[in-house]
């Protein structure tokens, strides 16, 4: 229920302080005026410490009412300070108190003068930030080194700053009953398709959360099949994959306190592309992208390709590659779904080991731990060399996949194939390869096939080929990609 401003200071004052009790860091100051009829009137001035930038509130608004306001008419005093005391751009007036809390406490300064039922929310925010730094999940050897940082404001600037153009919007939105975080929508109006802009908006206004603290949340809140592990949103840090996302016809939600932006739609080629592939000439990265692709196929099928032909069908398999491994597992105490379900695990754990600990430690024990390992489990007989070797291929193409969001899909889907191979062989094998074909093929984000242009390709008269399993030179990359507007998809003449 909306509560209006009263007239009466004093009422305003005292529920400001019943709203922030026991707030230390809530900071209030009262300043007051001579009119000219020789009367006092009073001025209330409200923020939240370590929120506010002091030094711009003193020059642009205390020290200005302090200096030019005096012998004003009462009646006409509230327009005069803000139209003479309060030198800074951003000032609205706001007659809800709600509005007037939520602004304060996402670093705004207040305003109340004694008779009007109405405050001033001047913008001063002043949040302490680690600023721009150096991409560290997406690094590329060419190209900007700019990622994200917390900042929401800095995060939209840092595409702007990319996208020179009118017709790229920012919707300003606020998710979560108490955090209120804000949540901005980008898109280049005329190119992004009307409906995707409009669902992500409906989306992220049917959201009913008490906070929102990351750009996580709001990617489990509106995905379209919360039950796949695959991703349907894609996450970044860096600006430029943002900007030549929207310039593809995507959208992008900004989240503050958050380095990651979403985009959206998301299909499983987009997961597969770098920011890199499209500064370095199309022979050498259309390479990359295949390898790219084949060590997909290695990270979420080897162990169980491995499984089903050692264990099932060991004639498919050279006669003396199958003597060499025959004979290193002769001595192994343990069957071979073992073997790779415990050094499969021993992974996943110096995996997590790696990432909590510090930076030049954690890639220390990710990459000694395994070897030592690895080693010493053969050398006790706990496993043979093959297994270890598998393990190892499965890892090293992991890393190989520029998305970690995808990368984690496989880890668990890994393990089904595994299960599969285990109790089917082969038939298990492609069995499993099947149902995850067929989930995949039945996947969609925001209404865009998710295996699309692999599935439905012509509905884009097949140009997106030319930005999957290999990249064509940019020439010939004349038209936009199916996210964008059918209308307006020609991108160079």
């Amino acid at each position: 229920m909306k509560t209006n401003i009263s007239k009466n200071l004093h009422i305003n004052i005292q529920h400001l302080k019943e709203n922030f009790k026991d707030c230390g860091d809530f900071v209030e100051r009262k300043i007051p005026i001579r009119s000219e009829n020789a009367l006092k009137s009073l001025i209330y001035v409200v923020y939240i410490d370590a929120l506010i930038d002091r030094k711009a509130l003193e020059i642009s608004v205390i020290s200005p009412i302090i200096t030019r306001i005096n012998n004003i008419g009462c009646d006409s005093l509230f327009e005069t300070i803000k139209d003479v005391g309060v030198s800074t751009a951003e000032v609205k007036d706001e007659t809800d108190f709600d509005k007037i809390l939520t602004s304060v406490l996402s670093g705004d300064c207040a305003i109340f003068v004694d008779g009007f039922d109405k405050a001033m929310i001047i913008s001063a925010k002043g949040f302490p930030s680690r600023g721009v730094q150096k991409a560290e999940t997406e690094v590329v050897v060419q190209g900007s080194q700019e990622a994200f940082s917390e900042g929401m404001r800095t995060n939209t600037g840092l595409i702007r700053r990319r996208i020179r153009d009118t017709k790229l919007k920012v919707v300003q939105t606020q998710m979560g009953r108490r955090s209120a975080t804000d949540v901005a929508v980008m898109y280049l109006e005329g190119i992004a398709r009307p409906k995707i802009v409009e669902e992500t908006l409906k989306r992220l206004a049917e959201t009913d959360i008490d906070a929102v603290l990351d750009s996580g949340y709001v990617e489990q809140l509106i995905e379209d099949n919360w039950l796949s592990p695959f991703p349907q949103t894609q996450m970044t840090e860096r600006p430029d994959k943002a900007a030549a996302s929207i310039l593809e016809g995507r959208v992008v939600i900004v989240v503050d306190n958050s380095p990651f932006v979403l985009i959206v739609p998301a299909t499983l080629a987009c997961f597969y592309q770098s920011s890199e592939d499209y500064y370095q000439r199309f022979h050498i990265m259309s390479f990359a992208r295949v390898l790219r692709y084949a060590a997909g196929f290695l990270a979420i099928a080897l162990p169980g390709l491995y499984i089903a032909l050692t264990v099932f069908h060991p004639s498919m398999i050279p006669m003396l590659l199958a003597f060499k491994m025959a004979a290193a597992h002769e001595l192994v105490p343990f069957p071979t779904v073992f073997e790779v379900l415990m050094m499969e695990l021993a992974f996943e754990l110096l995996r997590e080991a790696g990432i909590r600990l510090p930076g030049a430690v954690g890639s220390s024990i990710g990459i000694i731990g395994g070897l030592i390992i690895g080693q010493a489990a053969v050398e006790a007989g706990i496993v043979s060399p093959s297994v270890v070797i598998v393990v190892a291929l499965t890892g090293i193409a992991s890393f190989a996949i520029p998305q970690y969001s995808l990368v984690a899909a496989f880890r668990i889907m890994k393990y089904l194939i595994i299960i599969m191979s285990a109790f089917f062989g082969l038939f298990g094998f492609w069995a499993a390869m099947i149902v995850i074909t067929v989930h995949l093929a039945g996947l969609k984000s925001f209404g865009i096939p998710y295996l699309f242009p692999f599935s439905a390709g012509g509905m884009n008269r097949n140009t997106d080929y030319k930005d999957t399993v290999v990249r064509a030179p940019l020439f010939m990359m004349k038209k936009r990609p199916f996210f964008s507007d059918p209308s307006n998809r020609k991108r160079q003449p």
